[in-house]
C-alpha cells in the first residue's frame, strides 16, 4: 500500500489549526480533572510510547484489498466488517489508560455525531481493557459509538496489522465505502479538522 502526501497548501491549512488547538489544550489543561490527559497535554510522557501523529492518505488505486474483521462488543454482540458494507467507517484503536486516547475522545464523539446523518459509522477497538473499564471510560468521556473488546483475541488488531503497528495507540483509520483503508492517523489526532477532512473525502468518494 502506497501513501500519498497531502498537497502543501492543504497541509498548511490543516497544520495551522492544529497548532492553535495544541495551544488551547495546554491552556485548558488546568481546568480538567483527568490526570492522565493533563500529563499528556503537558508533554510529560510518563514512559508512554505512542505514534508520531503522522497523517497518511492513500490514493484509491493503491488501497489494496478490503479489510475483513470480526469481533465482539462489550455486551457480547458480534460485529464484523460485513455490517459496514457500503459505508464509510472510522476505526479508532484505544484503551482507557492511554493519555492521548483520553484527550481525543471528545473529538471522535463530536465527529461521529456530525457524520451520523451521512451514513458514517464509528467503531472503537479497545486493546487491553475489561468490559467494565471500557464502559467507565465511555461514560466518563460521553462516547456513544460502540467498541470491540479485542483484549482476549486480538482479532481486529490482527486484521489491520498491515496498517496499525502494535504499539501505536491511539491509531485512527478511515475505511472507504469499499472497505479499504483510505487514511490513517498514527498516534493522537493532531486536530479535529484533519480527521474531519479525511472523513469528508471518504464520503465524497475521493
Amino acid at each position: 500500500m502506497t501513501s500519498v502526501r497531502l498537497p502543501a497548501r492543504r497541509r498548511l491549512a490543516l497544520l495551522l489549526p492544529a497548532a492553535a488547538a495544541a495551544t488551547a489544550l495546554l491552556l485548558s489543561g488546568c481546568t480538567s480533572n483527568d490526570a492522565l490527559a493533563n500529563q499528556y497535554r503537558s508533554g510529560n510522557g510518563q514512559n508512554y510510547i505512542a505514534g508520531d501523529g503522522s497523517v497518511s492518505e492513500y490514493a484509491a488505486a493503491n488501497r489494496g484489498a478490503p479489510v475483513a474483521f470480526s469481533g465482539k462488543l462489550a455486551d457480547g454482540t458480534s460485529v464484523s466488517s460485513k455490517d459496514y458494507a457500503g459505508k464509510v467507517l472510522v476505526v479508532n484503536f484505544w484503551y482507557a489508560g492511554c493519555p492521548p486516547c483520553r484527550v481525543e475522545a471528545p473529538d471522535l464523539e463530536s465527529l461521529s455525531q456530525k457524520y451520523a446523518s451521512q451514513g458514517v459509522s464509528f467503531l472503537g477497538v479497545n486493546l487491553y481493557d475489561s468490559a467494565s473499564t471500557a464502559a467507565s471510560f465511555e461514560q466518563d468521556k460521553g462516547v456513544t459509538y460502540p467498541s470491540v473488546l479485542d483484549r482476549d483475541t486480538g482479532s481486529v488488531l490482527l486484521a489491520f496489522s498491515k496498517t496499525v503497528p502494535p504499539k501505536a495507540t491511539p491509531t485512527t483509520i478511515v475505511i472507504d465505502k469499499q472497505g479499504r483503508v483510505a487514511a490513517r492517523i498514527l498516534g493522537a489526532i493532531p486536530d479535529k479538522s484533519i480527521l474531519d477532512s479525511l472523513i469528508s473525502d471518504a464520503v465524497a468518494g475521493k
